[in-house]
């Protein structure tokens, strides 16, 4: 055990949910300002539990702690990985932070493209597994925990989703336990009355509209576009309006969308190829505007099963790859000048997969999803664009107590009468009409499927796919005539076209 006076805090990016049992424990007047609480209960935490502290904190955090006493350094995240951490050692010193471009940016740094990366990220449209887009960074996984003691580096896994069914419960009592643990997080986040303002993003979805229901947010925010069969707008207002809740919407054009991409994946620190996610720093920067704390609902797709891609079986002998993947191998193979043979998209999911065999299958692919897809695409997008449009958010549904129930929660109550996440819907309902609490998944759409065919705006596009950067790793030819069979009606190359011009927009920012 280490006095606290030894330890201290290098870096922390986050919030803890239940401060309030933590002060009690730990002997912390809760009217200490929130960065002083805070310091306060890691220090102490971790000079009475040390590395078993993260199990003790419900939030969302990432942790560099110095126990000077010891001669070690630790960094660690919330179990789902809500918040970023990547981490090296440069010269001798280890250097992590929750922004990657902190990291680069450490003298004696040398920036070089990690070309195994670029290769996965094509076939899955997202940074997967521990490896970054930068040789010699990594990202620290989820339920992970880093140790430097000067010499040696050690990584641990302090915790991984398990599912264990339980079918001693009916739906109803689930149900029940379910909005028990809702309110149980809910009301934690408004006991801290020092932030007394809150908004809450929403959709058309149940997540986001149970989420606001059930918590103190007053207003509601939402995108919009002019094309309707993208537009959530109309289906939002009406649940805010008969949730009493204020409404806001920030209507995207196409011209704003674009010229925001290469903000997105400048701040982003590692290109994304999900498209959602420009969108979504729209969205941030309109909240900005009225409120410094949002609410959002990630998490319970992947705790609950909420994809289609949960339900559809998995053929005989397939590896699950996640929920999305944009590109087969074979295509990536023709795409990429430096194709290597090596490097397998099932290389980060194999040893997760050899884990979960024996398990039924929806538990396989919701340990898989929670592993690396909400962290490396979904997380990552939240975080960083809220965090670079100086927007706290907040992730109730991705608290580890909900998990813990969805975890026992047999999979014929999470798919019922043609619903996903049947159960928590059923929870839902409680607080929202039935035809808000079990409407069919729409999905966080951007109409960019069709903007990029548009010629007002996908010259610049174009241009890039087949420019001087585009050339040092793709075979230009074969791009080109992706991007002419996109445009002759074969629109569902756009996720392709999108995921390489995301790359090529970063590629140019930290490396141009």
């Amino acid at each position: 055990m280490s006095n606290v006076e030894n330890v201290e805090i290098g870096y922390f990016s986050g919030y803890i949910r239940n401060y309030k049992n933590l002060c009690a424990e730990l002997e912390i007047a809760e009217t200490e300002n929130r960065e002083v609480r805070e310091e306060l209960i890691l220090k102490k935490a971790y000079s009475k539990w040390q590395m078993d502290m993260m199990n003790h904190i419900y939030g969302a955090f990432a942790v560099h702690i110095k126990d000077k006493n010891a001669g070690k350094e630790y960094c660690f995240r919330d179990q789902v990985g809500q918040k970023q951490m990547f981490y090296s050692v440069v010269n001798g010193c280890f250097v992590c932070s929750g922004d990657i471009d902190a990291i680069t940016a450490a003298e004696g740094f040398e920036k070089k493209l990690n070309l195994r990366m670029l290769q996965q990220y094509l076939f899955y449209g997202y940074p997967i597994g521990e490896e970054t887009f930068y040789e010699g960074v990594f990202k620290l996984r989820p339920g992970h925990y880093a140790q430097w003691d000067g010499s040696e580096l050690k990584l641990v896994r302090y915790w991984k989703p398990v599912f264990e069914p339980d079918t001693s419960k009916t739906e109803d009592e689930w149900a029940e336990e379910i909005k028990n643990v809702v309110e149980e997080i809910l009301g934690e986040e408004r006991a801290d009355t020092a932030l007394p303002y809150k908004e809450s993003f929403l959709s058309g979805g149940v997540d986001s509209s149970y989420l606001l229901a059930a918590s103190d947010a007053r207003a509601a925010n939402t995108v919009g576009y002019e094309e309707s069969g993208f537009d959530e707008s109309a289906l939002a207002r009406k649940t805010a309006e008969v949730l009493n809740k204020g409404f806001n919407v920030k209507m995207i054009s196409p011209e704003e969308y674009f010229a925001r991409i290469p903000l997105v994946m400048d701040k982003m620190g590692q290109p994304l190829g999900d498209a959602s996610a420009v969108a979504f720093s729209i969205g941030c920067a309109a909240v900005k505007e009225h409120a410094d704390i949002v609410y959002s609902g990630e998490g319970i797709d992947e705790f609950f099963g909420g994809y289609n891609s949960h339900r559809n079986p998995l053929r005989e002998g397939w590896t699950y790859l996640t929920c999305s993947h944009i590109m087969s191998e074979e295509v990536v193979r023709s795409v990429m000048t430096g194709y290597d043979e090596n490097v397998r998209a099932v290389d980060p999911v194999a040893p997760l997969w050899n884990e979960v065999q024996g398990q039924d299958e929806l538990a396989q692919k919701l340990t898989i999803d929670i592993s690396l897809w909400l962290e490396g695409d979904i997380y990552l997008n939240t975080d960083r664009t809220s965090t670079a449009c100086g927007v706290e958010l907040h992730t109730p549904f991705s608290d580890l107590r909900l998990f813990n129930v969805a975890r026992r929660i047999p999979a014929d109550l999470k798919f019922r009468n043609d619903q996903n996440k049947y159960v928590f819907r059923k929870a839902a309902s409680s607080k929202l009409p039935d035809e808000v609490a079990f409407r069919k998944k729409v999905g966080f759409a951007v109409p960019i499927r069709k903007w990029l065919a548009d010629e007002k705006f996908n010259r610049p596009i174009a241009e890039m796919l087949s420019g001087t950067a585009s050339r040092k790793f793709f075979d230009t030819e074969v791009l080109m005539d992706m991007w002419n069979k996109y445009l002759a009606g074969e629109e569902f190359l756009w996720s392709r076209i999108f995921a390489v011009y995301a790359f090529l927009v970063w590629y140019e920012k930290k490396f141009g």
